[in-house]
């Protein structure tokens, strides 16, 4: 791990308002990146064992259930921010304790059966504890969005601890992932309130990507029958 200089302490105005000792930020600051190189291994963890179920679907001629992985670590603002809006203090213990999304991973798959059989696959590791599970797809949320959630825990093994860390999973279908990066991008764009036309239309999008979804998995399993 790179040693930290003070020009590159970046820490949220919210924190250093709090510290009066420039001391006590290069301490924090140097505890938060040994904090967060332990999220980014268990991501890490995680994507390898994905890239191993890619590579022996490869090998046995089988197809891969698995499109894309994409992984991402939380930036200091948000992390405070969320840390905010659930009015919980902001120290490592709380942070580890209270978030669950801090390390995530989005898998993205080609049909909705592959979202399953992949959980399943993980979830039967003995180093993959499931901590809770929402699943987006069965019962969708009102603005259309649909994704399976998990929340995992893996060990980290360091020279002299291990950590047990937490790592949002995100589990979805090329079509659901399309739908969703449009939708937050719509969000993100505009401050103002998104209509309830708005809403409705991309509920009737979502919709008919779900439905799209679906026929694209009966088309595929019909073909495979024909084999």
């Amino acid at each position: 791990m790179q040693n930290v200089t003070e020009e590159e302490i970046k820490f949220p105005e919210t924190i250093e308002k709090t510290l009066s000792n420039p001391d006590d930020v290069y301490k924090i600051a140097i505890q938060f990146q040994q904090i967060m190189m332990i999220y980014e291994s268990a991501t890490k963890q995680l994507e390898t064992k994905l890239d191993i179920l890619n590579k022996e679907n490869k090998v046995t001629g089988r197809r891969n259930p698995i499109e894309t992985v994409k992984t991402r670590i939380k930036s200091p603002q948000s992390i405070v921010g969320k840390l905010e809006k659930k009015h919980l203090p902001f120290n490592f213990e709380s942070m580890t304790k209270n978030l669950n999304d801090i390390a995530g991973i989005r898998v993205i798959c080609p049909y909705i059966s592959d979202i399953y059989k992949v959980r399943d696959i993980l979830l039967k590791q003995p180093d993959i504890s499931l901590i809770e599970e929402k699943d987006y797809i069965k019962d969708p949320k009102e603005s259309g969005y649909r994704s399976l959630h998990l929340v995992v825990e893996v060990p980290v093994y360091l020279s002299e601890t291990t950590h047990n860390v937490k790592v949002e999973i995100q589990l979805r279908t090329i079509a659901m992932d399309f739908w969703a990066s449009l939708e937050h991008e719509l969000h993100y764009k505009t401050s103002t309130k998104v209509p309830e036309s708005v809403r409705r239309e991309l509920f009737r999008v979502a919709e008919t990507i779900a439905m799209t979804d679906r026929e694209m998995e009966e088309i595929a399993i019909e073909l495979q029958q024909m084999d």
